[in-house]
């Protein structure tokens, strides 16, 4: 099976959901943060590892704690998965923190801030120009 293929891609939509189901409802685990979310998953074409990129709207303590969190569940993630998919193997899930959504809203406000500097900085320059052609008039 390709990485790519028709297969691979609904194999990574299922295993995404059934991820998502699992850490939010059936992990009891106080250091897992309740914002958590899977942003993507990527198995493997022999279906024996997986990689779950996992997004936490928190602290980077916060973070920290639930990739551990995670971690140390991945046994029983492993268990549930397998209970709740048919698959010929069940893959070995490797977590990792993806930073692409926090990133994006850092940028979001830097690029906020600049356009309010640019307003800001533009009503200035008009409201000289028009202070400017007052005085040549009188």
């Amino acid at each position: 099976m390709r990485k790519n293929s028709i297969k691979n891609t609904r194999i990574n939509g299922e295993v995404m959901r059934e991820l998502s189901n699992i850490i939010r409802g059936e992990i009891k685990d106080p250091r897992i943060h309740p914002l958590t979310s899977v942003v993507a998953v990527e198995v493997a074409p022999d279906l024996k590892t997986c990689k779950a990129y996992i997004s936490v709207l928190g602290d980077e303590t916060a973070q920290a704690d639930t990739i551990r969190g995670l971690k140390s569940a991945e046994g029983y993630i492993r268990r549930q998965l397998a209970k709740n998919i048919n698959l010929r193997n069940t893959p070995e899930v490797h977590f990792i923190l993806d930073q692409s959504i926090e990133y994006g809203v850092n940028m979001s406000k830097i690029i906020d801030d600049v356009s309010r500097e640019d307003a800001k900085h533009h009503v200035e320059d008009v409201t000289a120009e028009e202070t400017a052609d007052t005085e040549d008039e009188e």
